[in-house]
């Protein structure tokens, strides 16, 4: 029951409000008129679909650069670990920062975020470890993991960019504007064609109409407000962020299962 009602808030409520007053009004004082209810589907569920379409496909490229950047990690990790040249001390201090770095990049994703600059800090600093570790290690590994490093870059900075910068606010305004005015416009109509049938002018039937395709535009716009912000924690369809984190069990298996890429 709860995935259905995350989608009800306060713009239900202004959006149901708004409707059935639109529709006491319009029965109050019999107004209507023939619409085509075409428009409404050039005004609303166009640049609806849009913003939903657009909100879907951030979060599905946040997912896609999240694994980039978690495979990254892991095969660091492995590598490092795998390298017998490579004293503990050394091995230790690496490892500290480098499983940070998940546990860093999921709070500043998370409904309350740390800054970033400290994230991208221990990126940069495991960078320069490794890059120090060049006369204990083959160049050929070392460029190797250098690269996936890189993935770890480009995780970081893409799901940074996809959390700024959303889609088109303009847009979003727009369609919620029109949702609010969409009663004002169809109920009358509606009332027009439902009077042509003099066994369907039931004013109950006015009112059903009504509230259920603005519940169903309102939703829908909730729906996409939602999956905006796909680390917010705010949604059933957020993205689960701890599974991108490196648990102690997944670091025993990774360890038993390491690639000496390094050698």
């Amino acid at each position: 029951m709860e995935k259905y009602l995350s989608i009800i808030n306060s713009r239900t409520l202004i959006a149901l409000g708004i409707t059935w007053f639109a529709t006491f009004l319009t029965i109050r004082f019999n107004f209507q008129y023939n619409f085509d209810l075409t428009m409404i589907s050039i005004a609303i569920i166009f640049p609806l679909v849009f913003t939903i379409r657009s909100a879907f496909k951030r979060r599905e490229k946040a997912l896609e650069f999240l694994s980039r950047f978690k495979a990254g990690i892991i095969t660091v990790k492995s590598s490092i670990e795998s390298n017998t040249k490579i004293s503990s001390k050394e091995k230790d201090d690496v490892l500290e920062i480098l499983l940070r770095i998940p546990k860093s990049l999921i709070s500043y994703l998370g409904p309350e975020p740390l800054p970033i600059e400290s994230l991208r800090a221990d990126v940069s600093k495991v960078n320069d470890m490794l890059i120090h570790m060049n006369s204990k290690v083959k160049i050929n590994g070392l460029l190797k993991v250098l690269g996936f490093m890189r993935d770890v870059h480009i995780g970081i900075e893409n799901t940074a960019a996809i959390k700024l910068h959303r889609t088109p606010t303009s847009i979003r305004a727009y369609c919620l504007l029109f949702i609010y005015l969409y009663p004002i416009i169809y109920v009358p109509s509606i009332l027009y064609r439902l009077n042509e049938s003099s066994s369907m002018n039931d004013s109950w039937i006015l009112y059903s109409l009504s509230i259920v395709s603005s519940f169903i535009l309102i939703s829908l716009f909730n729906v996409q407000e939602q999956l905006e912000n796909p680390f917010d924690q705010d949604g059933i369809d957020d993205i689960k962020l701890e599974t991108f984190d490196l648990d102690s069990l997944e670091l025993e298996r990774i360890k038993k299962e390491a690639n000496p890429i390094f050698e």
